[in-house]
């Protein structure tokens, strides 16, 4: 499979790697009742911070488990005029291009500088995504090629590349009207389970039936097909009631079953003879509405009315001049996702993702959960006030939009866990057991402290226990072996220090993780 190279590509490709690991601190809760210092449980997130930093916090607890990943990265257009700068000029990114790519940085194109942005932080989208996940990136002409390339690489194939009507006015000033507009954007899609069925929507069948005989009312559909070149099937040229099709046509079906429609009176001749399937009304309450890769503006929404909507939300002052709209996302959402299941979007920018969740939830009941990721500063004052709009509505008099309801949690990005490879004293042990236990296991954690205090979990056999204090010395000795009563073939303690011997351990199907040394590191 064909590769895209660019300056600095191998000082990024192992980069998730090496990002150090934070801990997520929770700074308020919000819900209908207002904001809150205390946690009100939910399971919705807001975090402001860099995202692959926040990425990889998200591991532990949500690795292989987001079915549905939305991003709208930086186009890259160059524009540099927005509040959220659409290039790779912000000093954040130049700063972590410095650090990582060297002095090679200095001579990067902004291609090549926002492909090292993006290749680490799909790497790690990679690992959030179910194996029956769906991802989706938004994207313009300027990276569209580049986005191709990635996906193929880090996910293994691109399933569609949806088109939508971003832009619903022409630019009518100087020579921009005699020039091709590009009023078109894309979402590139990517799910790991070829077989996966969409949750495609139905509606009422709008077909006329002018016909009527003593079954009921019903309309013609062709019965026939070509049977020249490469659907040419012989075989399917066959008498029915003393017709057989001429040579260039045949059946659209087997034998068995045109017969069985003649049989049922829903096969009938024309005047001049033509074969026609009769399809009655009570045959068809209702029609799929197709998955199509173009979705059309009266689903999507333009960035107009994206914009327009966040005005009505926030006010004229939010300084973003293009808004993915509500429809898109709902869109998107709908079609992918089910009950309880969790939604991530890791370039929140006006959190139009969480709005959309909190909509198809309000609309089906369905409990689906989100996780918005947003490095710049405006991710209280613009993403989260946006989630808390959408929950307790907004607008006055007859313009006043009712509230969806729902709750999420607003977080910083926190310690990092092994600052030089040494536990971090400070970060809160439950935390720290969380990524002990995804670091062993790849599975997420849930606490089971029934049976031991220090008590991690069981996996494929092996017991694992976390036998840490932060302001003493653990020891792994007989006196400790002796508070576990759970039987299983390997028993792994991770502690301080250990006094038994090698042997004796191995005899007794205990393994010894000296902390910190012994950590794994994410």
């Amino acid at each position: 499979m064909p590769t895209l190279d660019w300056i600095g590509k191998d000082k990024v490709v192992n980069h998730h790697q090496l990002v150090p690991f934070r801990v997520l601190e929770r700074r308020y809760s919000f819900d209908e009742a207002g904001e809150s210092a205390g946690d009100n449980g939910s399971e919705n997130m807001v975090i402001q911070g860099d995202n692959l930093e926040a990425l990889k916090a998200l591991l532990p607890r949500y690795g292989g488990r987001v079915k549905c990943i939305y991003i709208d990265p930086p186009y890259n257009t160059g524009n540099e005029g927005w509040i959220y700068s659409d290039s790779v000029s912000d000093p954040r990114i130049r700063r972590w291009l410095g650090e990582v790519v060297g002095r090679e940085g200095e001579d990067l194109t902004r291609h090549d500088k926002w492909l090292c942005m993006m290749y680490p932080r799909l790497k790690l989208l990679r690992k959030l995504l179910a194996p029956d996940g769906v991802f989706f990136a938004s994207i313009g002409d300027d990276e569209l090629a580049a986005l191709l390339f990635l996906i193929r690489e880090i996910f293994g194939r691109v399933n569609a590349v949806f088109v939508w009507k971003s832009r619903s006015k022409p630019t009518n000033a100087g020579k921009a009207r005699y020039r091709p507009q590009k009023v078109m954007e894309y979402v590139v899609m990517f799910t790991q389970d070829e077989d996966r069925m969409f949750r495609v929507g139905q509606k009422a069948d709008d077909y006329a039936y002018p016909n009527r005989d003593q079954y009921g009312a019903y309309r013609t559909s062709t019965i026939l097909t070509s049977n020249l070149g490469s659907y040419r099937r012989e075989t399917m040229r066959f008498p029915i009631a003393g017709y057989t099709p001429p040579p260039d046509k045949r059946w659209k079906a087997g034998a068995e079953i045109i017969q069985a429609l003649y049989d049922s009176h829903r096969l009938l001749f024309t005047q001049d003879g033509m074969p026609m399937e009769k399809i009655y009304e009570s045959d068809s309450d209702t029609v799929l509405t197709p998955l199509y890769t173009y979705i059309a503006p009266q689903i999507s929404g333009t960035a107009e009315s994206g914009k327009t909507q966040l005005n009505k939300m926030l006010g004229h002052g939010h300084g973003f001049d293009t808004v993915k709209p509500l429809g898109l996302l709902e869109y998107l959402i709908g079609v992918s996702t089910g009950p309880g299941d969790i939604v991530l979007d890791s370039f929140a920018g006006t959190g139009t993702t969480a709005h959309a969740v909190l909509a198809k939830n309000s609309a089906d009941g369905g409990g689906r959960k989100f996780i918005l990721v947003e490095m710049m500063d405006y991710a209280d004052s613009i993403t989260a006030r946006r989630v808390k709009q959408a929950i307790l509505g907004y607008g006055k008099g007859k313009s006043a939009v009712a509230g969806l309801g729902g709750s999420f949690s607003f977080y910083d990005l926190g310690e990092p866990l092994l600052p030089g490879g040494v536990l971090n004293r400070a970060v809160d042990p439950e935390k720290i057991r969380e990524y002990v236990w995804f670091t062993e296991t790849n599975r997420p954690y849930t606490p089971d402290r029934s049976n031991h205090p220090y008590y991690l979990g069981t996996n494929n056999d092996a017991a694992y226990y976390f036998f840490y204090e932060p302001d003493r010395t653990t020891v792994l000795d007989y006196g400790f072996l002796s508070t576990i009563t759970r039987r299983t073939e390997t028993t792994v303690v991770y502690a301080d220090r250990c006094a038994i011997g090698g042997e004796a351990l191995a005899q007794m199907g205990v393994i010894f993780k000296k902390i910190s040394r012994d950590i794994a590191r994410l």
